[in-house]
């Protein structure tokens, strides 16, 4: 479904973002595959199918420096670029009235300003040559109905507020989608104690737990002309958990 295209994806190393990487690449797109953790990067090439089809660029997504720098990597080093997977995000797992200061502001510097990052440079470049793209923003369940994570909830709200906005500032050349899973068993997702994963699943009201691999297929589809009629939408996948 994306022949011939070329995506961008950070916090491609591991988890939900690695799974976009593998899909993209078996639906024939190249991949430029961004993340901080460079040993991730490295261990991605060395296994993925179709290396060939990967190109791998370590950066800080929430350093607006780095994020500007890359950008003129890929139009210089590329020919055009078709669509962006802001994915990157991290989760700390703490009440709100345990965060220091220094912690809201990393989570909000990479799971807020690191998509309005690449989505401010993306869109620009794009609108300049009046080029069609893609946008696919990573929510959470938790942006949808809160967390227990009240900084982490309000970043992923924000995704949803981006995602609203940049659909409106880009169209009609650029369509902007967010998907919102419920809770996937990542590594992102070890410092939750299993008796609460266990109480939040049995609120879901289909059986199969989501994976990374289902996350991926639903970015998939939303990169793809299979979705041409969407915009400033947001895909629920959350197995009914949440309904709104």
């Amino acid at each position: 479904m994306l022949q011939n295209k070329t995506i961008i994806i950070t916090g491609a190393a591991s988890g939900i973002g690695k799974e976009v990487v593998q899909k993209c690449i078996e639906e024939e797109a190249t991949v430029i595959a961004c993340d901080v953790n460079k040993e991730g990067l490295v261990h991605l090439q060395q296994t993925i199918a179709s290396p060939d089809r990967l190109v791998t660029y370590p950066l800080d997504i929430s350093n607006y420096e780095e994020v500007s720098a890359f950008f003129q990597y890929v139009d210089k080093e590329h020919s055009r670029f078709d669509g962006l997977v802001n994915n990157a995000g991290i989760y700390l797992a703490k009440n709100i009235g345990d965060y220091q200061i220094d912690e809201m502001d990393k989570v909000l510097d990479v799971n807020v300003k690191g998509a309005i990052y690449f989505s401010k440079l993306f869109g620009e470049k794009l609108l300049q040559n009046k080029q069609p793209g893609v946008i696919v923003n990573m929510s959470s369940v938790a942006g949808m109905e809160g967390s227990s994570d009240a900084i982490y909830g309000t970043s992923k709200a924000a995704i949803l507020g981006l995602t609203k906005s940049c659909a409106m500032n880009f169209s009609p050349y650029i369509r902007v989608n967010a998907v919102a899973p419920t809770m996937v068993d990542t590594s992102m997702m070890e410092v939750i104690p299993s008796w609460r994963k266990a109480e939040y699943l049995h609120n879901e009201l289909i059986d199969t737990p989501v994976t990374a691999k289902d996350v991926a297929e639903t970015v998939i589809f939303l990169l793809s002309d299979r979705s041409k009629h969407y915009t400033g939408a947001t895909l629920d996948l959350n197995n009914g958990g949440y309904l709104r």
